[in-house]
């Protein structure tokens, strides 16, 4: 059952869609090499390097972001890669090493902590890894990786690649790709961006593209040179979907209308901010509390822990009957966990409307 009213649908991922995005997608099709295509992928060139924070070409690719993953791995990891793993995604990210026949050494922390910034370091000293991949906001665990601190650890080692998964973070909270300098980032259409799965957006250095220029089996489909010398010339690569593209075009405009992406980040601070305060007071006394610690929560998912003796599948259940949907844990975490992705067009008003919903169910 879905709700036809918007702003009850919290799951992590997809996350809802405006309604004004999906009429977007009604328009009849294009040639994808012709001019009008072309027009459309540089109108939407400026609002994307906004969105990313980059001067850099953006990369649109239809593919899920795992698919980008999977091009970060093939063409930035020459031989190893450090993998900071605490939660599904960063292991998914270390599994992607190794299917395409690169070594993966995972950095393990518990589920909902972070690798910090000392730890990365030390374990850069004891491997040789070209590349380091790292999850920036696990929608798993709801926890948020130091990135800016990270990435400077990075950089004391002269040879090693930074590829990060920005997928519930891109959009929703600072991604400072240049300023960082990181090698590779990439995010999915349907988090923060809140689009329809089917995208995904990734921006490469210098550093990664001139890699990926050494590494002859780097794939077809995911090669991030075909990608760039086609975005250099307003072409797809391959056939794109062409109906998320008018969609992109479309949440482009409102978020530039909204006052462009620091806004958006305020906005999911604010959302964040609500589920904070609420584990505190009310949540708190209930008997919720965050997995992740204070300073270490993303602004786009908070993962909470229900309290002892109730079943969190039961809860997530109990709330989709009342007609809100939100996520139950992830993996092993299901059971004693839940999920809500407070990212996209959500606002903090229907957050708390829909915590009270939880507060209902709970007692």
């Amino acid at each position: 059952m879905h709700t036809s009213e918007f702003g009850r649908f919290f799951l992590p991922g997809p996350t809802e869609v405006h309604p004004e995005v999906l009429a977007a997608m009604n328009r009849a099709m294009i040639p994808h090499r012709g001019q009008d295509m072309v027009e459309l992928l540089k109108r939407i060139e400026p609002p994307l390097q906004r969105l990313c924070r980059t001067e850099r070409r953006v990369l649109v690719g239809t593919c899920s972001a795992t698919g980008f993953m999977e091009m970060a791995v093939r063409s930035g990891v020459r031989h190893r890669a450090l993998s900071l793993v605490g939660g599904a995604f960063g292991e998914r990210f270390a599994a992607i090493v190794g299917a395409t026949g690169r070594d993966a050494v995972r950095l393990q922390v518990p589920l909902g902590e972070t690798v910090e910034p000392d730890m990365l370091r030390d374990a850069l000293r004891r491997t040789d890894a070209d590349a380091v991949t790292l999850v920036h906001s696990e929608t798993s665990t709801g926890a948020l990786a130091p990135l800016e601190e990270l990435a400077k650890v990075v950089h004391e080692f002269d040879d090693v690649l930074l590829l990060v998964d920005a997928v519930t973070s891109m959009g929703g909270l600072p991604v400072e790709t240049d300023r960082w300098a990181l090698d590779f980032v990439l995010t999915g259409s349907q988090k923060a961006l809140a689009l329809p799965p089917g995208l995904a957006v990734a921006v490469a250095s210098e550093r990664m593209l001139e890699r990926a220029k050494a590494i002859p089996e780097r794939g077809a489909y995911l090669d991030v040179i075909a990608f760039d010398t086609a975005a250099g010339n307003y072409q797809p690569t391959n056939t794109p979907a062409i109906s998320l593209l008018y969609a992109l075009d479309t949440q482009l405009q409102r978020i530039e209308a909204e006052g462009g992406v620091e806004q958006r980040w305020q906005r999911h601070d604010a959302m964040r901010g609500v589920v904070e305060r609420w584990a505190e007071g009310r949540g708190g006394e209930l008997g919720f509390s965050y997995l992740p610690r204070e300073g270490r929560r993303s602004w786009t998912v908070s993962c909470l822990k229900v309290p002892e003796g109730v079943n969190g599948r039961e809860l997530v259940q109990a709330v989709k009957r009342k007609g809100w949907v939100i996520g139950t844990g992830y993996g092993e975490l299901k059971p004693t966990t839940l999920r809500i992705g407070h990212m996209g067009d959500h606002r903090p008003e229907k957050v708390r409307e829909l915590l009270g919903v939880v507060e209902e169910v709970a007692a």
